[in-house]
């Protein structure tokens, strides 16, 4: 029997159970395709090229050759399937709306081709349609959604990496270079290179390292973004370089072992819990990436200043933390995760532009870019999604940054402008006097931008929208 696995957000062959299954079911051949996706973000397709490149070598090592095709999967599957005699195709699914209904066209498709079909959760630690609460209803808020998957999941066996007879098949295959992910003139992602390693190896060197150190620190530290306190498996996760299923194994097996608290262990399960939660509320309600979660925010009076969103996309908001972080996300592709709570509440309170801006930005310019992340995380900082974060809840950008930078190191290494600038006023320059400023060798308003909006006012304007819809 010849096999056709089919990868999408699976890249990697440790634990991989569509393509384990797909390797004990071939007497014959394996034969992995990737079609190219329509719709990514420029950064997302610059990691997913290197992410390919890195895939194949790991299966030409093993005498497999990877089939690149475009197309439409329903229309390119079968066609692949008629032409080498395939009875089976395996895939693991993709919990998004768009990978829904993919599949499921991708299912009617061979059923009229009468070709053998079979699909497996390979990206999530639950099943998002079996966990219900106890009126038989999708959970909407975190905590007890957590805690019950909690109750139930257990450390399961990895799957291992699939042995493969070699290649045979004729099948013609497009070249991965001529999809033109990378980018050309102006390589915007000379950046990236030093910073990150796309792929499954790349993805297992992080977590090892990760997981033998860092993440004893990671409860407390994981707020401090000029730390290096969190494991950066953000992007490796959503290309599906390394499973949580082994993230999970591995986690409780070192509390048990005693090689890391229970306190950070657990803490750190949590955040896959909110990945695994931000792909539940997207299956029960895939109308969450165009429309608020809370229906009262349909009719928000949005200001959608056109100004001030291009200020925040370049981090010149006159607001240090702010533009920091607008900085690290456009030169290393990444964001830290309390900064971004930051930059988040600045644009959709301070500014008062709809969160649609938000996620557009973040889904072109983030490596981790993941369609449910992106969704649920920009609507719960605007304070209309799923156990969101009250509207009134508006970060103090300057206060952000005295809690969480104190001394003004990243901003300083991410705003070069503001470098000699004394950390009592690192985080809001307009109060230094000139001779501190002098000293200090920037101009406000030349060398660095003055606040483009006023913190109190903007507060109080974004209370006042607030009272609109709630009356």
């Amino acid at each position: 029997m010849k096999v056709i696995h089919w990868f999408r957000e699976d890249l990697r062959l440790l634990d991989n159970p569509a393509l384990s299954h797909a390797a004990e079911h071939a007497d014959a051949e394996v034969v992995p395709v990737f079609i190219y996706p329509e719709g990514l973000g420029g950064a997302s397709y610059w990691w997913l090229h290197k992410s390919l490149e890195n895939l194949s070598k790991a299966l030409k090592s093993k005498g497999v050759d990877l089939v690149f095709a475009t197309g439409s999967p329903h229309t390119v599957l079968p066609k692949l399937a008629e032409q080498i005699g395939a009875n089976l195709i395996t895939w693991n699914r993709v919990y998004s709306p768009e990978g829904i209904e993919q599949g499921k066209q991708v299912k009617q498709a061979l059923g009229n081709a009468s070709v053998e079909h079979r699909s497996f959760n390979g990206q999530l630690l639950i099943e998002p349609t079996k966990v219900l609460n106890k009126q038989g209803l999708p959970f909407k808020v975190f905590t007890p959604f957590w805690r019950n998957c909690v109750s139930f999941l257990t450390a399961r066996e990895l799957a291992p990496e699939p042995r493969f007879k070699p290649s045979t098949h004729s099948l013609a295959s497009e070249h991965l270079q001529d999809w033109g992910l990378q980018p050309t003139a102006p390589n915007w992602a000379k950046g990236f290179e030093p910073l990150w390693q796309p792929g499954e190896a790349g993805a297992q060197s992080r977590w090892r390292e990760f997981l033998s150190g860092t993440i004893d620190t990671y409860k407390d530290g994981r707020d401090i973004p000029s730390e290096s306190n969190t494991s950066l498996l953000s992007p490796h996760l959503v290309f599906g370089e390394i499973s949580s299923q082994q993230l999970w194994n591995d986690v409780q097996e070192a509390i048990v072992g005693q090689q890391i608290s229970h306190e950070n262990g657990h803490k750190f399960l949590s955040e896959i819990g909110w990945r695994e939660f931000s792909r539940y509320l997207l299956v029960h309600f895939p109308h969450l990436i165009t429309e608020p979660f809370n229906a009262r925010f349909t009719n928000f009076p949005w200001g959608d200043d056109a100004q001030l969103i291009k200020a925040w996309q370049q981090g010149q908001t006159g607001y240090p933390i702010v533009d920091a972080g607008m900085r690290e996300l456009w030169q290393t592709g990444y964001m830290h995760n309390r900064v971004r709570m930051i930059v988040a509440s600045f644009l959709t309170k301070h500014c008062l532009s709809h969160w649609h801006h938000g996620m557009a930005w973040f889904w072109d310019t983030l490596l981790d870019a993941d369609i449910a992340n992106n969704t649920a995380s920009w609507q719960w900082v605007a304070g209309c999604g799923a156990d969101a974060s009250p509207y009134f809840r508006i970060f103090n950008p300057i206060l952000q940054g005295e809690k969480f930078d104190k001394q003004g190191v990243y901003v300083k290494r991410w705003v070069p402008e503001l470098a000699d600038v004394p950390a009592k006023f690192i985080h809001k320059p307009w109060e230094a006097d000139q001779p501190t400023l002098h000293a200090a060798k920037v101009a406000l308003g030349t060398d660095y931008p003055l606040p483009i909006v006023d913190h109190k006012h903007a507060r109080e304007t974004a209370l006042l929208a607030y009272q609109a819809i709630k009356t």
